[in-house]
């Protein structure tokens, strides 16, 4: 009968330790090749951005450039109208307050500026929140908080 030989011998053994060292020592290269790929193709799609942007800037100073162009930017934007033009201009019933109007109620009508500057400097001496905004309830008047006393600070000094 044959001995049985054994199924890992030192040369198996010493084999499969360099081939462990040798993976393990290429493991970070790879994955630093790997993040260097990632980082190059984030690069160019930036660079590529840049690029179409730069070109649309580009095409609209171009554009700019053009009296024609500005003219018509112009009347577009600012409703300008030549001298001896005949020049309308049409407004849509939404953005006027005509649909308001039409249907009974009465858009909130804010107050003057001084009235919510004044509002302002009555919550901030009373250490409140500043005035509502408009079509809310309106905070008491001077007169009314003149009317009643308010009530010192606890962490005022005495004298």
């Amino acid at each position: 009968m044959a001995a049985k030989r054994p199924q890992l011998t030192g040369r198996a053994a010493i084999l499969a330790v360099v081939v462990c060292a040798i993976a393990m020592s290429l493991a970070y290269p790879v994955r630093e090749y790997v993040a260097q790929r990632r980082q190059i193709a984030q690069l160019e799609a930036q660079q590529a951005n840049a690029l179409r942007k730069l070109q649309n800037l580009e095409q609209r100073r171009r554009r700019l450039e053009d009296p024609d162009y500005i003219k018509r930017l112009a009347k577009e934007r600012l409703f300008y109208c030549e001298p001896g033009a005949d020049c309308y201009q049409v407004i849509d019933e939404e953005t006027s307050g005509t649909a308001a109007a039409k249907a009974g109620t009465k858009p909130p009508e804010r107050p003057a500026w001084y009235v919510t500057v004044w509002r302002s400097f009555e919550a901030a001496d009373k250490g409140r929140p500043a005035a509502p905004a408009a079509g809310q309830s309106p905070t008491p008047t001077a007169s009314a908080s003149a009317s009643a006393p308010a009530p010192a600070p606890a962490s005022a000094p005495a004298g």
